[in-house]
């Protein structure tokens, strides 16, 4: 298992006092089929969990809505008791029904039963690091941020999270939410073809603000291009390490967290970032979004 003195996949990241790898591991795709129910084969997502930090990762993204709540509970049962490096990160705002959709949860009392229950799934006393999240699946939406954010900072003075951040927002949200109280983190989707938080990335990365891509690999719907094809086949490697090689040099405050419910595929992913792309490779790569 991972130590201290072990170097971190990506190099290292402060979130407030919690230094994370910039390589980290998100659980979403550890749930069942649609992010609903068990897994289908949990000895294999448990398994997932533990390479994960075999491998140095010490930053696992999660939710509470992921199942709902089977992926936080198999956190817990592959990995409590937490190695002291190791940190959990957490959302809430949102629910899931029945047809598997997600609506916003975000009344004060549904973000103070959320956090309650990802406590109680993961076996923590405090939660190191909360993001709301807000607008839709369709993306973020314009308007305040004030009164849920207000209902999770009165959560962080009882003691019960450490650092808070914002997932799904504008930069308006963004800059509404660091007026507020301290923002470690904005996550937000992100990708070498969707590039539409560029200038929102280096303000954050000026300000010391962690930017954590979510769907760091196009989501359900891989990355394709012909230049990153071409760039992966000189490198000798997979198009996905590649793109998520770029996203580690595009900025330094970017921390990845790309899922997967496979060992093999959490290995190759993990190869990214220890690849070298030269001058030459960041052109052609950086064309794709632009």
């Amino acid at each position: 298992m991972n130590t201290p003195s072990t170097p971190l996949p990506g190099g290292a990241w402060d979130l407030g006092e919690l230094s994370v790898s910039r390589f980290g591991y998100g659980a979403m795709q550890l749930a069942g089929p649609g992010v609903m129910g068990p897994p289908t084969d949990r000895d294999a997502a448990l398994a997932v969990l533990r390479e994960a930090v075999d491998l140095g990762i010490t930053h696992i993204d999660t939710a509470g809505a992921y199942g709902p709540r089977f992926t936080n509970q198999l956190i817990r049962e592959a990995l409590h008791p937490y190695p002291p490096e190791l940190h959990l990160v957490t959302k809430v705002g949102a629910d899931r029904d029945r047809n598997g959709g997600w609506p916003p949860a975000r009344e004060p009392e549904d973000l103070r039963r959320a956090v309650h229950e990802n406590l109680d799934d993961l076996g923590l006393d405090v939660l190191d690091l909360v993001n709301l999240r807000l607008g839709d699946a369709q993306g973020p939406r314009p308007g305040s941020l004030a009164a849920p954010l207000a209902a999770l900072v009165e959560l962080q003075q009882q003691g019960l999270i450490r650092h808070l951040g914002v997932s799904n927002a504008t930069a308006e949200q963004v800059a509404e939410a660091r007026a507020m109280a301290p923002i470690v983190c904005v996550q937000n989707m992100y990708n070498l073809a969707h590039r539409q938080d560029d200038e929102l990335i280096d303000e954050l990365a000026e300000q010391g603000v962690a930017y954590v891509p979510f769907f760091p690999l196009g989501g359900f719907s891989p990355l394709q291009s012909s230049s990153l094809s071409a760039v992966a086949d000189r490198l000798d490697a997979t198009p996905m390490s590649v793109a998520l090689a770029w996203l580690l040099r595009r900025s330094p405050n970017i921390l990845l967290i790309p899922g997967t419910s496979s060992r093999a595929h959490l290995r190759e992913n993990a190869a990214g970032a220890g690849l070298r792309l030269s001058t030459e490779d960041l052109a052609e790569l950086d064309g794709i979004g632009r």
